[in-house]
């Protein structure tokens, strides 16, 4: 995201991303996951949530939020998970809000405004913001109904909103158009191809068998298909995706394909334990400024939560090393930090803190699925 259009931005993530939509059962016993403070990490990404909800730049149509993936969407996955542990009898209300805002344009979707548009951001815009939202949309609600155990209408019919608008001809076959305003790891060339995992993954995982329906199932293939096919072209970071999704998707990987990332993320773990972004995506910087060096948490948590899905051993040194940094690098306001990797910010401003907002979210996810 841009500075000033920085925060108008739907942006992926995500990264990521219990992530919610799925019910992993536990790694491994890693003792020290139990250390960390979930309350303290729950009132910072409650905060943020809520900052955002009231940031003049995410105001949009009908009283509605725009999409943030770097805030809104890993907030969306972890929020349940947090929910859970801290024993909370309700949803919080930063969470019920952004909910809300997703549903009412869910369903009123004809009605409802791009967040971008060819007329004020050049053109393909109006058609690339629909598409991303939709896939955002069925990825968010489907994270709620995950820790619910039931696929609601609204979440059907975001599914439907974005199967809709998936290409079936061309280079982008299989997937959709993507926000691309060139910053990563969101907003990039190759952002949408994490995009298009995630919403793999949200759709393989979607409560009542909904990945089995005849309707579905083409649409799976397809998306499948492209994902496989264009998997030697993704940098490290999106590679991460396809690790992660390949046990719940048969020959979405191979075992040659799987075994080069392993050891390209154990060539790229730091002497600390922990991995850094900019080395695993490798953005060209915007400006003249140096380039992070040292690991970070969105990295790192991604890394964990991708190794945890798919390694064999539950003694695996690369993640018992990723788990470790983890558990000691949670900073006293709850967070785990990560720089943007796109260029310098001003570390006072809240866009500074768009990456930490998904580190964060992904640091609780991925320990949470270690205890």
């Amino acid at each position: 995201m841009r500075s000033s259009a920085v925060a108008t931005s739907l942006l992926l993530a995500s990264g990521l991303a219990g992530i919610a939509f799925w019910r992993p059962s536990p790694v491994l016993g890693h003792t020290a996951a139990s250390t960390i403070n979930r309350q303290s990490a729950a009132q910072y990404l409650d905060a943020r949530e809520i900052w955002w909800q009231n940031w003049p730049h995410a105001q949009k149509d009908n009283g509605t939020i725009c999409i943030s993936c770097h805030t809104q969407v890993p907030y969306a996955m972890v929020r349940p998970t947090l929910q859970r542990d801290l024993g909370e009898n309700a949803r919080n209300p930063a969470d019920r809000t952004m909910m809300d805002s997703v549903e009412k344009r869910v369903t009123h979707w004809p009605d409802m405004a791009t967040f971008y548009s060819d007329a004020k951001s050049g053109p393909g815009k109006t058609a690339e913001s629909r598409a991303t939202e939709a896939v955002l949309n069925a990825i968010i609600l489907a994270s709620a109904d995950a820790a619910q155990g039931h696929l609601r209408p609204v979440t059907r019919t975001a599914f439907d909103e974005a199967w809709q608008l998936q290409e079936t001809t061309g280079d982008l076959a299989g997937v959709w158009k993507w926000q691309n305003f060139h910053l990563g790891p969101w907003e990039g060339n190759e952002s949408g191809y994490q995009g298009a995992a995630l919403f793999l993954l949200a759709a393989l995982n979607a409560p009542d068998n909904y990945a089995a329906e005849p309707a579905v199932r083409p649409r799976i293939d397809q998306l499948h298909t492209y994902l496989q096919q264009h998997y030697a072209a993704q940098p490290v970071l999106n590679q991460l995706y396809i690790l992660w999704a390949s046990p719940k998707a048969p020959g979405l990987m191979t075992p040659a394909q799987r075994k080069a990332l392993l050891a390209a993320l154990d060539g790229q773990q730091q002497a600390d334990g922990g991995w850094l972004t900019m080395a695993l995506d490798e953005v060209p910087r915007k400006d003249d400024s140096p380039e992070p060096t040292v690991s970070d948490g969105y990295a790192t948590g991604l890394t964990v939560l991708a190794l945890e899905e798919s390694v064999t051993s539950r003694r695996d040194p690369m993640l018992q090393r990723g788990l470790a940094w983890l558990t000691t690098h949670q900073q006293k306001d709850g967070t785990w930090t990560a720089l943007s990797i796109n260029k310098e910010r001003d570390l006072d401003s809240d866009p500074a803190l768009f990456m930490t907002d998904a580190a964060t979210a992904y640091a609780v996810l991925a320990l949470d699925k270690a205890r």
